[in-house]
């Protein structure tokens, strides 16, 4: 692809197409500045025109589109696998199914995949109203799959950090093909394609782009391409908090998703109610948090691996009551195999507080140098397995003297950087 040589690689321009003849209102701001959109090859070396009137994608996402697309033709006819952290998140789960659609049309067959389970009622919700086809690959599951079948792998929303299934992978000496990501850099990657861009609040802001670049042409008669439309706006909503932290290119991108997606169907997804133990844990962290200098922080003990992601809908309802900035929860959570890891989730409204750095400086990294945790602009989290002190609950005194060590500990922790110049352990 050659871009316009008398752009700039700085500067953005638009996409422009003919209007149909019932387009007759075109906004004045859409053409202040018209340019021709560098045409993409397809799947079978024919140019592809996007339908992208007055969308501006900047050089970068061009470029990228390009790259992406030099690859899926390298590597035509082959079956990948699409890994995804462990607890998927709307934006991981939209931009998982989106590549799917996108590789379908070089006849690259991909399963999307992750290791953990889908607890946040609105991941239910969105898998199951959508038909999204995203697979739940246990340690039990994994022991029956030939890996061998496969000829790559694919990261999206995640480096590789956050999945219990790259273990496996690396040992079947998969070949990672494709890391695409909105957070920061986290280890070098060997890998023939890397889109990895921390300045796009959501990595549905990159597919998108891709999608508006020409490398899938949308089609709103296609309920396929609808309810992917509505997975992507709900992923790009929920990573830009509704669109209250959005930039531009989470604008445009929204904007462009306005045309396909089903306004009904994400409003479906949106209403999914609670479960009672969300609301139990919720509760538990009402009961238990502390509140210094703005900060809420509250342990709410064991939970059971199904309901790790009422965690981060507890710090949500924190960090709502007044006169607190910042809430932090977290608890161990357990596995039917008895691997437990302590999991925590940080909200905050502070616009001077870096999540990362936060969760980064609070808990480090480990012997490997991968940090325990991180974030993003408003939100972040952390993980930090138990190694061999899991399991052995069946002793209530023990679980709960362990429970007590590791409430002590986090909080220790979390309330040096807190109240730096205070004792964070005091004796009663």
């Amino acid at each position: 692809m050659q871009l316009n040589s008398s752009l700039k690689p700085s500067e953005s321009f638009l996409l422009t197409t003919e209007p149909s003849p019932e387009d007759t209102d075109i906004d004045p701001i859409a053409v202040e500045a018209s340019f021709t959109k560098p045409s993409l090859p397809s799947a079978n070396g024919e140019p592809v025109n996007g339908k992208n009137l007055g969308q501006r994608l900047n050089s970068l996402a061009f470029q990228k589109s390009e790259e992406l697309q030099k690859t899926l033709l390298a590597h035509q006819h082959e079956r990948h696998l699409v890994i995804l952290q462990d607890f998927p998140d709307p934006d991981a789960l939209s931009c998982a199914w989106t590549y799917q659609l996108i590789v379908q049309q070089y006849d690259i067959k991909c399963e999307i995949i992750y290791a953990g389970t889908l607890s946040h009622q609105e991941n239910i919700a969105l898998v199951k109203l959508t038909g999204l086809p995203a697979q739940r690959w246990t340690s039990q599951v994994l022991k029956s799959k030939d890996l061998s079948l496969y000829q790559g792998c694919i990261l999206i929303d995640n480096q590789g950090t956050t999945s219990q299934l790259m273990t496996a992978v690396k040992q079947a000496k998969i070949p990672l093909i494709a890391v695409i990501d909105h957070h920061t850099l986290q280890a070098e990657h060997k890998s023939e394609f890397i889109d990895i861009r921390p300045n796009v609040r959501a990595t549905s802001t990159i597919f998108t782009q891709y999608l508006q670049s020409g490398l899938l042409s949308l089609d709103s008669s296609i309920g396929q391409h609808v309810k992917c439309a509505t997975a992507l706006m709900h992923g790009l909503r929920s990573d830009t908090n509704r669109l209250m932290q959005a930039q531009e290119e989470d604008f445009m991108a929204a904007a462009y998703l306005s045309r396909f997606y089903d306004a009904q169907l994400l409003n479906a997804i949106l209403q999914a109610n609670r479960s009672k133990r969300v609301m139990d844990v919720i509760e538990r962290s009402l009961k238990n948090r502390i509140v210094q200098n703005n900060f809420s922080i509250a342990g709410v003990g064991y939970l059971r691996y199904e309901d790790r992601d009422a965690i981060p809908q507890a710090a949500d309802f924190l960090v709502s009551e007044e006169n607190v900035h910042t809430a932090v929860v977290f608890g161990i959570v357990h596995d039917e195999d008895e691997l437990e890891v302590v999991i925590g989730s940080l909200r905050t409204a502070k616009l001077t507080l870096d999540p990362d750095e936060f969760i980064k400086e609070a808990f480090g990294q480990d012997n490997t140098g991968r940090f325990f945790g991180g974030g993003r602009t408003g939100a972040g989290g952390f993980e930090i397995p138990m190694g061999f002190l899991s399991g052995s609950n069946e002793n209530s005194a023990y679980a709960k003297l362990k429970w007590e060590v590791y409430d002590s500990q986090i909080k220790q922790k979390l309330l040096k950087l807190v109240n730096p110049q205070d004792d964070p352990i005091q004796s009663e």
